[in-house]
């Protein structure tokens, strides 16, 4: 069995995710945290990296940020991080996190996957190794992509609006598990209805406690 590198990159707090400011928006504050988004951003990362980290065919976890609350995060989490010397987007943070992560197979994983179960990692990774040197995973709207692996080659990752396509169109394959095979990667959250989905599918323990903690209490009848 290949044994994997993951390298997950995080933005800037201020700059991650803002698809979802205006979710975040109209929710109450939490008195121990400055900004209700960067917690929901921060929940997100945890639970992604926390699966990856217990996926059984990875070796090492690193997360490429900038960001000292991203980065203490990971560090909670017995996971190291690397500052983004590039400082040039998101795609030379990940070639420059898979450098450094070294091994012959290297996975770029994103940040936002709540829902992500190691096992479904695993598999996914399984059949990476199978399948081609470069592949990846389409998101479930099929457009974006969240893992991008490669064996014995760069990652030439290429990430961005429309990635799936892009990753294609630079000789990637596309693994076509999809959400029947690994329901919790494919559903990476963008937007108040990628959240919905993936809390129906079943959050990490930091998202499902953030979000517990941000509904009205209940009212007793």
């Amino acid at each position: 069995m290949r044994r994997w590198s993951v390298v997950v990159p995080a933005k800037r707090l201020a700059v991650a995710k803002t698809r979802l400011r205006p979710v975040t928006a109209r929710l109450p504050g939490i008195p121990e945290y400055a900004s209700v988004h960067d917690a929901l951003v921060l929940a997100l990362l945890a639970d992604t990296v926390a699966a990856a980290a217990a996926c059984a065919v990875v070796d090492s976890v690193v997360v490429v940020t900038d960001d000292p609350a991203a980065a203490d995060v990971a560090r909670s989490l017995g996971v190291p991080t690397l500052p983004d010397e590039p400082d040039r987007g998101l795609n030379p943070a990940l070639e420059h996190g898979a450098r450094s992560a070294g091994g012959s197979a290297v996975a770029a994983l994103s940040s936002d996957l709540p829902a992500l179960r190691p096992d479904e990692l695993a598999a996914a990774l399984d059949a990476a190794a199978r399948t081609a040197p470069r592949c990846y995973v389409a998101d479930a709207h099929g457009t974006g992509t969240t893992l991008l692996t490669a064996v014995g080659t760069e990652l030439r990752p290429r990430f961005g609006t429309g990635s799936a396509a892009a990753h294609l169109a630079d000789g990637a394959v596309l693994l076509t598990g999809g959400p029947a095979a690994w329901p919790g990667l494919v559903r990476d959250v963008d937007t108040e209805e990628d959240l919905c989905a993936a809390e129906a599918l079943g959050v990490g323990p930091r998202t499902a406690a953030l979000l517990d903690r941000l509904r009205p209490p209940r009212t007793r009848p």
